[in-house]
Formats: structure tokens, C-alpha cells, sequence
């Protein structure tokens, strides 16, 4: 398996990656992959990684920065990653995860935030920090990851990408809503 960044070429192979991924996961919208294509629109996909095997993406994984009520600078967003159904379990999802972690941290990231589940992404250093909240999420479920001893104490909102939805695709293009 190698894990690289995505080259335009990948483009439509991370869209059926994402989709297939999420296609019988319990607490998906399915619009991962309008995701992924809107914050490559909105020029906000800060990280975009594959997983490739024997010439194939079976994975793949977006981070785009947040921002914090307190002003705080230089924390991504997590989502979504991806992984062909064959693959998962396979340690895939783990390598993109730990790879994007350690390119972000070696360009001066300060953090990482996520949405998901707590026994899994405990494993990568993720935790419920108190001092950061995302609204309509329950705290059990927003993990964070500070790269420093500096931890902000806010509100984190992610991209307006994350609120696509199919339709806005109709014209090829990212519309975001008004």
C-alpha cells in the first residue's frame, strides 16, 4: 500500500471510494463525497491523501481547517476518510490517518478536530477536550488532538462545505447555499 497526495486524475476514484465507504454506515447523510468535492471546490482542502494498492485508491482522507471562537489559528478538520469496504480492517484507514497527522504536524498545524467515534480514534491521540465544543455534536463524539500544550477554548466550526448537499452539484460545480 502506498499512501500519497491525490492527483487530479484521482479525483473520480475518491468519489466512488467515499461513497461506497459510507453506503451502509449507520449515522451517514451519504453526501461524504459531495463533501470531499466541495472543499476541493471551495479550495479548502488543505490535505488531501490517497491509499493506493497494486494502481488502485481504496482510501482516502480530507482535512480542511476549522475555526475556533477564540481566533485560535492552524486547526484542521478531519473528514472524511475512506476506505473501500474490501479493505477495511486492513490497517488502510489507520495509515492515512497517522500519515496526514504527521504531514500536518510537520507544517505547523496546531491541531486536528474530528467527529466520530471515541474507541477508535482514541488510538491516534484523540480526545474530548471540554474546552472545545461543535454544536449539535455530542461531546463524547468531538475529539480533538492538540500538537502543543496550547489547547483553545471555543466554539469550532467546520467548512460550509460540510452542509453540501447533491443538488448543489447539478451544474458540475460546488453552488454553495446564500
Amino acid at each position: 500500500m502506498i499512501i500519497r497526495h491525490e492527483r487530479d486524475s484521482d479525483i473520480d476514484a475518491i468519489f466512488a471510494v467515499t461513497e461506497a465507504a459510507f453506503e451502509n454506515h449507520p449515522i451517514s447523510n451519504h453526501t461524504e463525497q459531495y463533501i470531499v468535492n466541495a472543499l476541493r471546490a471551495a479550495k479548502a482542502l488543505s490535505l488531501s491523501l490517497v491509499a493506493e494498492v497494486d494502481g488502485k485508491v481504496v482510501g482516502h482522507i480530507a482535512f480542511s481547517p476549522v475555526t475556533i471562537s477564540d481566533g485560535s489559528k492552524n486547526w484542521y478538520g478531519i473528514g472524511p476518510v475512506s476506505v473501500l469496504p474490501e479493505f477495511q480492517r486492513k490497517g488502510c484507514g489507520k495509515a492515512l490517518i497517522n500519515e496526514g497527522l504527521a504531514q500536518l504536524k510537520a507544517s505547523g498545524a496546531q491541531g486536528c478536530v474530528l467527529v466520530g467515534d471515541p474507541n477508535y480514534y482514541t488510538r491516534f491521540g484523540f480526545r474530548n477536550l471540554p474546552e472545545l465544543s461543535l454544536s449539535g455534536v455530542p461531546p463524547e463524539n468531538f475529539l480533538g488532538l492538540p500538537f502543543g500544550q496550547h489547547i483553545p477554548h471555543g466554539t469550532v466550526t467546520f467548512h460550509q462545505a460540510f452542509s453540501a448537499k447533491p443538488e448543489q452539484f447539478e451544474t458540475g460545480c460546488w453552488l454553495p447555499e446564500a
